[in-house]
């Protein structure tokens, strides 16, 4: 089992940023890939940015440029800087891990972005 606890979140005002925390414990020899979701209401979970076990990333054409994934394997955790921040980016920020082929969650965090 893996556990992942996300931190972080909060609100804050259109053009500011947020930097959220992923840590994971628990049996985390061999996790892959990392990534970050988010739902926001009434909407489906969308990937955000996603960070190979090799570094490589990928992000939503939304957030291409603003926001920045990265990951500390001796810590075991990831990590997602989030600038230039828009309403729209309103959501449940989710955490994820790949480990032997299982997909792990945390528990959320909420970003809200308004004046």
């Amino acid at each position: 089992q893996v556990q992942l606890v996300e931190s972080g979140g909060g609100l804050v005002q259109p053009g500011g940023s947020l930097r959220l925390s992923c840590a994971a414990s628990g049996n985390i020899f061999s996790i892959n890939d990392m990534g970050w979701y988010r739902q926001a209401p009434g909407k489906q979970r969308e990937l955000v940015a996603l960070i190979t076990g090799g570094g490589s990333t990928h992000y939503a054409d939304s957030v291409k440029g603003r926001f920045t994934i990265s990951r500390d394997n001796v810590k075991s955790t990831a990590y997602l800087q989030m600038n230039s921040l828009k309403p729209e980016d309103t959501a449940v920020y989710y955490c994820n891990a790949l480990r032997l082929g299982r997909a792990y969650w945390g528990q959320g965090t909420q970003v809200t972005v308004s004046s």
